[in-house]
């Protein structure tokens, strides 16, 4: 693997050339089509709520615009997807803000901060759990919540780590060039037993099935867990 900084800055650029609206709604499976949505986090009315790993913050966008939350925090790793989502959303401030940072040093310097923390298919997908979890337990206020969805199975049909090990999958550099990357494809009780050990209590789990039988689909695992009080 190589140590390039970003390996995103190919994704999305297409969309974010032809599509600059915010989002009516998102979905929380892989193929961002079916299943819940934004409901899922409930009332957001006048909390603080943290998007882990938003990539160009279109979800976001839409619960800035449409939720009311006191603030969305937006945190991306990527400087291209940070580039894009100031550039599409960046009129959304002040209750849209992007951050630039991984999300693990974000969330130690924000201790007490977040009523909800969410990722979908983001930084919970590709930083170690082992990190990322009990920082994000630290950052969440007391009865605070995280939710995320990731992969239930990898994209090739192979299934789910039985332990917390990542995967390794191909990447592109900025240049083009191949490289791999590490993803965190892990069976529900593996993230369960993840999430205990991280101070989570309250923790459940739902497979979303995927809506089209083609290559590279998968079921999608959606992961919900509470700070205690």
């Amino acid at each position: 693997m190589t140590s390039t900084e970003d390996l995103w800055h190919h994704y999305g650029r297409a969309r974010a050339s032809s599509d600059c609206a915010v989002p009516e709604t998102f979905f929380w499976n892989w193929e961002q089509n079916a299943g819940p949505g934004p409901e899922i986090l409930g009332d957001l009315t006048g909390r603080c709520v943290g998007d882990l790993g938003a990539g160009a913050a279109r979800h976001a966008a839409h619960l800035a615009a449409h939720h009311r939350p006191a603030q969305i925090i937006a945190v991306d790793a990527s400087p291209a997807q940070h580039t894009m989502a100031t550039a599409l959303y960046a009129h959304l401030a002040p209750r849209l803000h992007l951050v630039l940072s991984d999300a693990v040093s974000h969330l130690h310097t924000m201790p007490g901060t977040y009523d909800v923390l969410y990722s979908m298919f983001g930084a919970l997908d590709f930083t170690d759990p082992r990190t990322m979890l009990p920082a994000a337990a630290t950052a969440l206020k007391p009865g605070g919540r995280l939710v995320y969805s990731v992969l239930a199975h990898y994209l090739s049909g192979a299934p789910a780590e039985p332990e917390a090990v990542p995967g390794t999958i191909a990447a592109q550099t900025a240049d083009g060039e191949r490289t791999t990357m590490s993803r965190w494809v892990l069976q529900k009780h593996v993230w369960a037993k993840l999430l205990a050990e991280a101070g989570f209590t309250k923790i459940t789990s739902s497979v979303l099935p995927a809506t089209a039988d083609v290559p590279r689909t998968a079921d999608t695992l959606l992961m919900s867990a509470y700070r205690p009080c």
